[in-house]
């Protein structure tokens, strides 16, 4: 795992509320969240001294808090590796559609499970932990819990029993 990073998740989302969403539910979030999250972002890096850079997930939630530092000077970096889990089939259809046999064959092989056409949490967990760029990130709930998991417990995957829930939005972690 890379050095130390600050990573905050993005703003809640408009229009997530009951769906499986996912790296390729690409979300707006209300300029006002996006602009707020920034201005947190710029006083945290103030009162650390740190540089005014910030990688972002290129998803729309996540990119919109960068561009709003951008506007104010700040390099604004993206970077696909922060992307969310890629649900495939599943991403931004509603939970209870989903068939409750493949969310069985989820929770049974948690980790290695994938969604047709999607990512296992396996392959989120190891895009997560071998991602190294700037120290201020902003991503999402799976990708922060999976860099999390990783750094905590190398090389064990979790079981769905494990599975922390994801951090609120806007949430800031030091990993």
């Amino acid at each position: 795992m890379s050095a130390t990073i600050t990573v905050w998740r993005h703003p809640r989302p408009e229009g997530a509320a009951g769906l499986c969403v996912g790296a390729r539910s690409d979300l707006a979030v209300p300029a006002r969240r996006a602009k707020r999250l920034a201005r947190r972002i710029q006083a945290y890096a103030r009162k650390h001294r740190l540089a005014h850079e910030v990688w972002t997930s290129p998803l729309r939630r996540c990119a919109d808090v960068g561009r709003w530092l951008k506007r104010w000077g700040w390099r604004h970096r993206i970077d696909a590796a922060l992307a969310e889990i890629d649900f495939g089939a599943w991403d931004g259809r509603p939970w209870a559609r989903i068939p409750k046999t493949e969310i069985d064959d989820w929770v049974r092989d948690f980790a290695g499970f994938a969604p047709e056409g999607g990512e296992s949490l396996r392959a989120l967990l190891k895009r997560a932990s071998s991602w190294s760029g700037g120290e201020l990130v902003v991503s999402h709930g799976g990708w922060m819990l999976a860099r999390r998991w990783a750094g905590a417990h190398p090389g064990q995957p979790p079981r769905a029993d494990q599975w922390p829930r994801p951090p609120a939005y806007g949430e800031r972690w030091t990993l």
